[in-house]
């Protein structure tokens, strides 16, 4: 059972959408190839460390099937959405025009908003539109479009966006694409050798388990040599260890975009637990994952407030109590089940590692209060 995997406390977790569980051998990998390299010898550790990183960008290679070598580590969304947009010549031109939604993460809107030529326009696809709709995105692609961001998955509104049309869209068009995985990565399959966007951004904190502070980019194959970062170190040259500081040359894979002296024990920590969502595969969770919110949509299927069909749908289900909605979150808390809740409604998200018992627990409490309610 692959519950027995992970570190579960008492209670009922559905909060996967904003961190998922430990591995039971998380501290015990850490150990091996963090702590004992550094414990263990007299010199210093960075030749075993290194490897050890490399597992990160081999394991996401694995999950997201593209070379490793597309993959470079950042420690958040916003610091490697920054260098993207900075490195490239045709995001920082006078008049730049970007497309993202309203609903798209605020911090992915910031980072825009300060990257970006100050005399750039950002274009916002209003919240009332429908995201799931490819025809919304084909209204708002236009030949004027030099960029257009993509949630693959919207965090407040449990929906997914037709990933694959919009970037083949964006291509009639000579748009740039950057994907945001943040909320779909290790549950929602996504194949970048299939979807040739031009740049991703993800995490690992989420669906994947890994914690925070191992944050990633991809960038494809036919942009790294337009990309330029500005924010370099020592680990964006192609060698870290010449120590010439007359002589910088961009590292040739997405290295590029490192900086300086990274951070390890976080990427220690997910490659780990990527590694072990790339060989349990994205589908597996999903079908999982669709199952048990089925068993929601069906029960409470009135006060679901998100997409229930399964190609439009996140990981996440978003549930609205009205007036009752306080009574309902206080109930579940006092029976230990994590939720939260947002603008929209009450957030859950069953992952692999939840059981049909633990959603049916969900739902007869829920049940319970909104009968016991007054």
């Amino acid at each position: 059972m692959l519950k027995n995997d992970f570190c579960i406390a008492d209670g009922c977790y559905l909060l996967n959408h904003s961190v998922g569980r430990p591995l039971k051998n998380m501290q015990q990998y850490l150990a091996k190839h963090y702590f004992l390299p550094w414990e263990s010898s007299n010199k210093e550790p960075w030749q075993q460390w290194l490897p050890a990183v490399e597992q990160f960008t081999t394991a996401l290679g694995k999950l997201f099937n593209a070379p490793s070598s597309q993959f470079c580590p950042q420690a958040n969304l916003s610091s490697g959405l920054t260098k993207l947009l900075m490195s490239h010549p045709r995001l920082q031109q006078k008049n730049c025009k970007v497309l993202m939604a309203q609903s798209d993460f605020p911090s992915m809107g910031f980072a825009m908003q300060k990257a970006l030529p100050k005399c750039a326009q950002i274009i916002f696809i209003p919240e009332h539109e429908n995201l799931t709709d490819i025809s919304v995105w084909q209204r708002y692609i236009t030949a004027d479009i030099d960029l257009v961001f993509i949630s693959h998955v919207y965090s407040n509104t449990g929906v997914q966006a037709p990933v694959y049309d919009i970037v083949a869209i964006s291509k009639l068009t000579n748009s740039l694409s950057i994907v945001d995985v943040a909320q779909s990565a290790g549950v929602i399959p996504l194949d970048l050798s299939v979807l040739d966007a031009d740049f991703m951004i993800g995490s690992s904190v989420k669906w994947l388990c890994g914690g925070p502070g191992a944050a990633y980019l991809w960038v494809n194959k036919n942009q790294i040599e337009y990309c330029e970062p500005k924010d370099v170190g020592w680990f964006s040259h192609q060698n870290p260890f010449e120590f010439d500081i007359n002589h910088f040359e961009y590292n040739a894979s997405a290295l590029k975009f490192w900086g300086g002296t990274p951070s390890v024990a976080p990427y220690i920590i997910a490659a780990n637990s990527i590694a072990y969502f790339a060989e349990l595969t994205a589908h597996k969770v999903r079908v999982h994952n669709l199952a048990m919110l089925t068993l929601i949509h069906e029960q409470l299927a009135e006060y679901v407030v998100s997409p229930m069909s399964g190609d439009e749908c996140s990981g996440t289900v978003i549930l609205f109590f009205n007036k009752q909605q306080d009574h309902v979150l206080t109930e579940l808390n006092k029976a230990k089940v994590s939720v939260d809740a947002r603008k929209f409604g009450i957030r859950v998200s069953p992952h692999i590692y939840n059981t049909q018992e633990d959603v049916a627990q969900f739902i007869s409490i829920v049940k319970r209060a909104l009968k016991g309610f007054g």
